[in-house]
């Protein structure tokens, strides 16, 4: 299982950018998908889920500002990030799982990407 994220940059506060994750070596639309992040000196954290059939699950500091999406023909899951804050900046990673519940926690989830940086100015 390879996954690889990218899309990550520095952007102002109140801007937009999009992640992408792009996977391979699994059944993509089989696994359950996820974004996290990590902060400097803290610990991964869990951002946003997507199941199977499109069912999206937040963190509520970033509810109505992301969104997440799949594309199963592409084999690609979609992190949108609009109005952000500084306290965005982390280095985003992308998980896959089989775990059919909502899953929240980085030891659900048994695939990781390397994780692309997002920084956001004040």
């Amino acid at each position: 299982v390879q996954l690889q994220a990218f899309g990550g940059g520095l952007v102002q506060a109140g801007g937009s950018l999009r992640l992408s994750c792009a996977a391979s070596g699994l059944r993509f639309r089989s696994y359950r998908m996820a974004w996290f992040r990590e902060a400097p000196g803290r610990e991964r954290e869990f951002v946003a889920t997507i199941s199977r059939s499109g069912s999206t699950y937040y963190t509520d500091s970033v509810k109505g500002r992301f969104t997440i999406s799949r594309d199963n023909a592409k084999n690609t899951l979609y992190l949108q990030m609009n109005s952000l804050k500084p306290e965005d900046t982390a280095v985003y990673y992308c998980a896959a799982t089989t775990v059919v519940n909502t899953p929240i926690a980085p030891t659900d989830y048994g695939s990781w990407g390397q994780g692309t940086l997002v920084t956001v100015s004040s």
